[in-house]
């Protein structure tokens, strides 16, 4: 049975999340849905991670078994075809070992975190980033994200009901980007880990807004991770700004597909 890996681009609004659930729409169902029109035996797919209720992807990865020999451009055109009119879109495929897994093959994942400070509100890209009114100070939550790089317990910035078996992430990297925005300024934060707990980036993100802000100093954010207390984190920010950007796996297999 061939396997085939996907690149999935969404956006999140619509949607209950990644995960099939009962009653809400769900970007898994949508997708598994495309291949049953395909192929009415196509079981379920699994993916690199579970995005919640109108958090947004770029680079979401799954992996589907398939009965067919189909060439990855015209099962990705096909695909393409029954998802419409939902905002998903298949942008790779690649024919995969069938010992490959989207999840668990993965060596990290990245996440763009998007806030807009300015007063108006937000039109054409409402619900593509967090509006705050007030102007941020981005050197202060350089200097504040800085104190999370590396190997912690994460408690203070994880859901409490979160499923991981343990705290103990490594967060390889935050890059803090900051730009001009019409009436406002951009910030961007970009994260790199292997794997990340459940609202971990929301955590982070809401509280580096407050020191931003002004309401909190850059070292309160040691002090928080040091606490290892869900109530000593900021508030959790909203999902609209959150997005998967990429997964990252030892033989990218779209890179080899596409022969880059």
């Amino acid at each position: 049975m061939p396997r085939y890996a996907l690149r999935i681009e969404y956006d999140g609004r619509p949607f209950a999340g990644w995960q099939r659930q009962d009653g809400p729409a769900s970007v898994q169902q949508s997708v598994e849905e495309a291949l049953r029109a395909l192929e009415a035996d196509a079981p379920p797919i699994a993916a690199a991670g579970r995005t919640d209720a109108g958090v947004h992807a770029t680079g979401q990865v799954a992996h589907a078994d398939l009965s067919r020999d189909w060439s990855p451009f015209r099962l990705s055109e096909a695909l393409n075809w029954h998802l419409k009119p939902a905002p998903i879109a298949i942008t790779a495929c690649a024919l995969v070992d069938g010992d490959w897994h989207a999840r668990f093959s993965a060596v990290e994942r990245r996440y763009t975190f998007r806030i807009v400070a300015r007063r108006a509100p937000l039109t054409l890209e409402a619900g593509q980033a967090w509006r705050v009114i007030g102007p941020l100070d981005a050197d202060a939550m350089r200097a504040g994200a800085a104190h999370l790089i590396g190997t912690h317990d994460f408690t203070t910035f994880r859901a409490s009901i979160c499923q991981a078996k343990s705290p103990v992430k490594s967060l390889d990297e935050i890059v803090l980007e900051e730009r001009p925005y019409p009436g406002g300024q951009e910030i961007r934060l970009h994260l790199r880990a292997r794997s990340f707990l459940h609202n971990q980036v929301r955590s982070i993100a809401g509280t580096l807004e407050r020191v931003g802000a002004g309401a909190w100093p850059p070292e309160r954010v040691a002090k928080a991770l040091a606490a290892r207390d869900r109530a000593a984190c900021g508030p959790v920010a909203p999902p609209d700004g959150l997005c998967l950007t990429g997964v990252g796996y030892p033989d990218d297999p779209f890179s080899r597909a596409h022969g880059e």
